[in-house]
């Protein structure tokens, strides 16, 4: 087995150990220290290399269809995402300490357009009484047929690298494309 795959398995693993475990409330909430774009944008700068990414513990994740690429036209794209185990199974959200680092490809290299916060839903639903938030803005919620083949999950996109026409919290950026 194809050791992404492996990862992504041990996401959905690692989801049902968070909401077992009964994570405490305070574990869990929002980070209001440092929760500004400017603040993203700088905690991830070393991140522009994607080898920076994988020597801090980020892994590529692919979807169930084993594509590396995530697109949706006619939205557009997000890019590849490389994933934070750790950061997501901590359930912990800071501005400062993305789950994914999303890249476009440009000329047959990885560029840094954009972080994404994920938390699996029922860990989150079990110790909150509302969606997450970051930057002022509610997550995306994921259902459990999503692409991945994970258990529900709130997301959101900060799209800080890179310019997205249709906000800089939308899921899909038209200008991002996986061809």
């Amino acid at each position: 087995m194809r050791s992404h795959l492996r990862y992504a398995v041990s996401l959905v693993v690692a989801g049902v150990a968070i909401v077992a475990a009964v994570v405490p409330s305070a574990a869990m909430g929002n980070n209001g220290a440092g929760e500004t774009v400017a603040n993203a944008r700088d905690a991830t700068a070393a991140f522009n290399d994607p080898a920076a990414a994988y020597a801090a513990g980020y892994d590529l994740l692919t979807d169930a269809s084993d594509m590396a690429c995530i697109d949706m036209q006619p939205d557009g794209a997000m890019g590849v995402h490389l994933v934070k185990g750790a950061l997501v199974q901590s359930g912990n959200l800071d501005a400062a300490r993305p789950q994914a680092l999303v890249y476009e490809r440009d000329n047959g290299q990885l560029r840094l357009a954009a972080v994404e916060y994920v938390v699996f839903k029922s860990a989150w639903d079990g110790a909150h009484s509302a969606p997450p938030t970051l930057f002022g803005q509610q997550f995306v919620v994921n259902s459990d047929d999503n692409r991945f083949g994970l258990p529900a999950f709130y997301s959101l996109h900060a799209w800080v690298w890179k310019d997205n026409p249709s906000g800089m919290f939308q899921s899909w950026n038209p200008s991002v494309h996986c061809a």
